[in-house]
Order: structure tokens, then sequence, then C-alpha cells
């Protein structure tokens, strides 16, 4: 065959190709071209996220200790399991989780929801005191709780300083009172992630039509009526959307409470994800820390499921 035949057969398979392939991708269906984009997540989501929970729970019915690599892997059943439900002291790190979760959603809400209502009046400096609210969330927990470690010391700690002015107790030591230890973490979980709260309810808040105050303002009904009736009903989404991503992040808190008290003194502020971590990577009990993380998620698993529901039906109201 010439040479000038097969450049040019090679010429039109050339043009043909690109045809060829946008024919192929205009025969594939809608569904088709979503599996396609989608696949590759999917597969990388099964190798970082399930795996790894199939084999926690795998190592949940062992006696395994990752400081012991060589050593047989020995089945134990739900040993781990009963061991850990009928631990005295894991209920007790369950309760003083609780606790902090229960303490900062309440005054979280209250704080973020009164700011947020503040905010909408939009006043002189608005935006710049949001800017300003919202700049301890940007910040790293770790050195939140570093920073606040300074401000709570009981001699050079502007924090004691302040309630020596007001109420002249002496040095203040919050971190290291067994009657303070829980509320210098709540205070500074508050201090972090009411902008949070505040964020989402400041959505809510604009979302509203203005026509329904108009016409309640016609029908006389007063601000605390309007607040009841129309403002709460209208933010009550966003606000309960708000509390369950603060409450499972809460639930797992760890890099802050470390920070600040250690879960300390004694294990007063000991959150149950830190004595996880104390379990796994101290004591290296890997069966035992697995069969207790495999606890842990089911529990906020089961808790954020109920309450999703009950947030579906606040918006069908």
């Amino acid at each position: 065959m010439p040479s000038d035949t097969v450049t040019t057969l090679a010429d039109k398979t050339a043009r043909a190709t690109p045809l060829a392939l946008a024919r192929r991708v205009r025969a594939l269906s809608d569904q088709a071209i979503a599996w396609l984009f989608i696949t590759p997540t999917i597969v990388l989501l099964l190798a970082i996220n399930i795996f790894p929970l199939l084999w926690t729970i795998y190592l949940s019915f062992t006696s395994y200790r990752a400081n012991q690599p060589g050593r047989p892997i020995r089945w134990i059943g739900t040993r781990n399991y009963e061991r850990l439900l009928g631990s005295e002291d894991i209920w007790g790190y369950m309760q003083v989780t609780a606790s902090f979760v229960v303490w900062t959603m309440v005054i979280q809400v209250l704080i973020g929801l009164g700011l947020a209502l503040l905010i909408n009046r939009n006043f002189k400096g608005a935006g710049f005191w949001t800017t300003v609210i919202l700049i301890p969330m940007m910040l790293s927990p770790a050195v939140v709780g570093t920073f606040w470690t300074y401000l709570y010391h009981p001699q050079i700690g502007i924090f004691s300083y302040i309630v020596n002015v007001f109420a002249a107790v002496g040095p203040l030591d919050m971190i290291g009172s067994v009657d303070l230890a829980m509320w210098s973490i709540i205070i500074v979980d508050t201090w972090m992630w009411t902008p949070y709260i505040m964020l989402l309810c400041l959505a809510g808040l604009r979302s509203i039509p203005p026509y329904l105050y108009e016409a309640a303002e016609i029908d006389r009904a007063g601000p605390l009526q309007q607040f009841w009736h129309i403002t709460l009903p209208r933010v009550m989404p966003f606000l309960m959307l708000a509390v369950l991503f603060r409450g499972i992040e809460n639930f797992k808190m760890f890099d802050m409470v470390v920070e600040l008290t250690s879960g300390g003194p004694g294990s007063t502020t000991e959150l149950a994800s830190i004595n996880l971590k104390r379990e796994a990577f101290e004591k290296w009990r890997t069966g035992y820390s697995s069969a207790f993380a495999v606890i842990l998620f089911v529990t906020v698993f089961g808790l954020a499921n109920i309450y999703v529901k009950a947030l579906n039906r606040v918006k069908q109201t």
C-alpha cells in the first residue's frame, strides 16, 4: 500500500476517533455517567472508612494488642463488651461526656440565638462585630486549649484576675479544682463554638419573609408573641441542625480537653474519647479499646438517627 494511502487512512482514523468517542459518551445514559463519576469516590470511601470500621469490629472480639504485632490474634467472643458494659468506670466516663455535651449545648444555644437576634437588627457596624465574633471558631482546638491554659493560670491568668476584681476570692485555679474543672472546658468550648450556632441561627432569621412580621403587627401581636409564633418556629430547624452537628463533635471532643486538663483532676474531665485513647495507645489494649470505640459509634449513630427523625418532623410542621 502506498505511503500516501496509509497516511490518509491514519488521518481519517485520528479524526474518527474523537467522533466515535463522542457518540459513545452521548449514548451513555445519565445514570451511567453519574456512576462513572461516583465510583472512584465510593471506592475511596470504602477504603478509608468502611474497611477500618469492619477491622475495628473484628478486633473488638479479640484480645489483640497493637504493641505485640507478632502475637497471634485470639478470638474471645463478646468478653470485651461484657467487661465494658459491666465497668463502673466506663459508665462514669460516659456520664462525664453526657454532662459536657448537654451543658455546652444548652449554653451555646441560648447565647448563639441571642447573638443572632442582635446581629439580625442590622445596626451600624454589625458586619464588623459579626466577623469578630466568628474569629474563635476559625482557630485550632489545640491552640485554643493551650491559649486558655494561660488565661486560667491562678497566678498570672487574666481570668483569675477578673474574678478577683468582682469576688476577691484569691487565686482561682479553674483547671485544678474538682468542682470547677468541668466548667473550665465548658466555658472554652462555648467561647469557641457559640459563633457556629449564631451563624446558623442568623441564616434562619434571614430566611423569614418580612411580610409575616408586617401581618403580625397589623394583628397587634407584641414582640414576644412574634418571637414565639414566627421567629422561633422558623429558626428551629436551623437551630436543631446546629445542635446535631455540635453534639456529635462534642461527644468525640478530645484535643482541646487534653490541652486544658488532660482529663484531670483525677477523672473529673476524662471524657470517653480521652479514656479510649488511654486504653488504645497507653495501655495498648487494642481489642478492648476497639469494643469501646464500637459502643461509642453505635451510641452516637443511634442518638443521631433519633434526633434526625425529630428534626424531620419539625421541618414538616
